[in-house]
């Protein structure tokens, strides 16, 4: 039975690590749902999200008419898992969701191996995740493989991005569920644009401190361009595993005077403490915060990889070579010697993705898509 359109929904969302990105985009489409009038609630893991994720949970939890759940979801497959697996589907008997929506691979294994009851759509948005692994890599054959067993236990497919929604059907197959991609989108207020601080250095990055984010590239660049004379300064605004690692490396490539960490801030507070952004990613769907500098107003480069020429569209002037540092080095220093022409870019990007990177179109599409699917039931 399809639910009429102004028929409330209840919707529960799942993910393994309540950070980043994924953790964003699930708190603000949970706002957006609610204010819509749906009955939402979120699970996630409870090992990982530290004291951030606590307190946003915790902020939100009052308007969340399924409630906050938290089960122990190991990053890799565990067998352990097992035993959360149960959790979720009582969890699921009991509160008896119309969607159940996936994020992310674990949690997408979840919602789709559980039975729910005959009325409940099952949902899945990848969000990267097993996608990044390359097919021939023997975590990419492992995850390939799982992806293709769950694949027509879902019916609907979200991809943030085309480059998700493609590299999906090319390595994984043809589903019998709808496919449908939805940008993601930030709320109007994030197009206010955003100051250079007086303190600000050359170069900032803003973000989690893992391999795929590439952030040891961007101080591999680095140094490259003090080497060649060059004294640009660059500051770290995040955490994460790989935060030891890349003191190591600073200290080994002699930059460390060139580099300054300020800890885990809001994007926008981090966006003002350098003059140029930098985003070396490895691999990205739809990173949250290329459309959140966007929006910002702020000068940026970024690596071209996944969905983010997607967002830069027509200024791929922007995008350097994934996981080249001397590619990233040389886009460093084409923008900081004009900086005019970086400020204009910036300026005509801002409007670009105010057009198509909004919240509200984002839930509006993910809404549309969940009635998509229950029509096709």
């Amino acid at each position: 039975m399809t639910p009429a359109p102004e028929t409330p929904l209840a919707i529960l969302h799942a993910v393994r690590a309540p950070v980043g990105g994924i953790f964003r985009h699930i708190l603000d489409l949970a706002e957006g749902q609610i204010a819509r009038g749906h009955a939402v609630g979120i699970l996630a893991d409870s090992l990982t999200g530290g004291e951030r994720a606590a307190e946003a949970l915790a902020a939100i939890a009052p308007r969340l008419k399924l409630g906050v759940h938290r089960l122990a979801i190991r990053r890799e497959p565990d067998p352990r898992d097992a035993a959360a697996w149960l959790k979720f589907r009582r969890l699921v008997n009991h509160l008896a969701p119309d969607v159940l929506h996936g994020h992310g691979a674990q949690a997408g294994a979840f919602v789709r191996l559980v039975k729910a009851r005959a009325g409940t759509i099952k949902v899945y948005t990848p969000h990267g995740g097993s996608l990044h692994y390359a097919p021939d890599t023997l975590k990419g054959m492992v995850f390939s493989r799982m992806e293709r067993a769950l694949m027509n236990r879902t019916d609907l497919f979200l991809f943030e991005s085309g480059f998700a929604r493609d590299t999906y059907l090319r390595v994984v197959g043809e589903p019998r569920g709808l496919v449908k991609r939805v940008f993601n989108g930030v709320a109007e207020s994030e197009f206010t644009p955003v100051e250079t601080a007086p303190d600000a250095t050359d170069l900032v990055y803003v973000g989690e401190f893992r391999a795929i984010k590439g952030t040891d590239l961007l101080i591999e660049a680095l140094a490259r361009l003090r080497t060649s004379g060059r004294r640009v300064t660059l500051t770290l605004a995040g955490d994460g595993e790989e935060t030891e690692a890349l003191k190591a490396l600073i200290a080994r490539l002699s930059v460390s005077e060139g580099v300054r960490f300020i800890g885990h801030v809001p994007p926008r507070t981090g966006f003002a403490q350098g003059r140029l952004l930098v985003v070396p990613s490895r691999g990205d769907s739809m990173p949250y915060v290329v459309i959140e500098a966007a929006a910002a107003g702020r000068p940026m480069i970024a690596a071209r990889v996944g969905g983010i020429p997607e967002i830069f569209g027509t200024h791929a002037e922007a995008l350097f070579a994934g996981n080249d540092p001397d590619a990233m080095a040389a886009a460093i220093a084409a923008a900081l010697d004009d900086p005019a022409a970086t400020r204009r870019r910036a300026a005509a990007l801002r409007e670009d993705v105010h057009r198509a990177f909004s919240q509200d179109a984002m839930v509006d599409g993910i809404l549309s898509g969940y009635r998509a699917a229950f029509a096709a039931r």
